[in-house]
């Protein structure tokens, strides 16, 4: 988040916040810390394996889910997408080098976060107007917004847009202002 900044996201004196985020940091502290409890509570009074079945597997799924929404969102476009380092970056650049995705009839379980380009360039935005800014936007953003491709009730077709982009987004080049995913030859080769 802070290049240059050393310290803890649990340390609400660490350089990597700004002293107006400290009581953020300490009530973020206290409420995992009491979830924690909770969960060793419950794990106690109801056992392991229950909690396991009850909160891992649903919170497991959740992760999983998000994290590939997040992956899908920042990968797996026909053109490669641009990371910009050093003078090269700004908010706008950024913003732009995401993509919007089509989840079909999961897109409002997401509250539209699909609309991911607009909710890069202006945060805060309610989920409620993701769309309409987004239809708002694209004239204005020209060639620099990536239309979706639709998807029907389930979104399949982000399945073989994933694994082309496993198989091809390996790395980024440790040097340089504009850099682009590169394809490591020997990932896939075995042993």
């Amino acid at each position: 988040r802070s290049p240059g900044k050393t310290g803890s996201h649990f340390d609400p004196n660490s350089e990597l916040f700004v002293p107006s985020e400290r009581k953020d940091v300490i009530t973020s502290s206290l409420c995992w810390t009491a979830m924690a409890a909770i969960l060793v509570g419950l794990g106690f009074t109801m056992g392991p394996m229950l909690l396991l079945k009850l909160y891992g597997v649903p919170y497991w799924i959740f992760v999983i889910w998000l994290d590939f929404v997040t992956y899908m969102h920042h990968h797996g476009h026909q053109d490669k997408l641009p990371w910009y380092r050093g003078e090269e970056w700004s908010y706008l650049r950024g913003g732009l080098t995401t993509l919007d995705r089509d989840y079909g009839w999961m897109n409002n379980i997401h509250h539209d976060i699909g609309t991911h380009v607009i909710h890069h360039l202006f945060p805060q935005i309610p989920h409620y107007r993701l769309i309409e800014a987004t239809k708002a936007a694209k004239p204005v953003l020209g060639k620099y917004y990536r239309e979706p491709e639709r998807s029907g009730p389930l979104p399949f077709y982000l399945i073989g847009v994933f694994i082309r982009s496993l198989k091809e987004d390996h790395y980024v080049s440790d040097t340089g202002d504009v850099v682009y995913y590169k394809t490591d030859p020997n990932i896939f080769k075995s042993a």
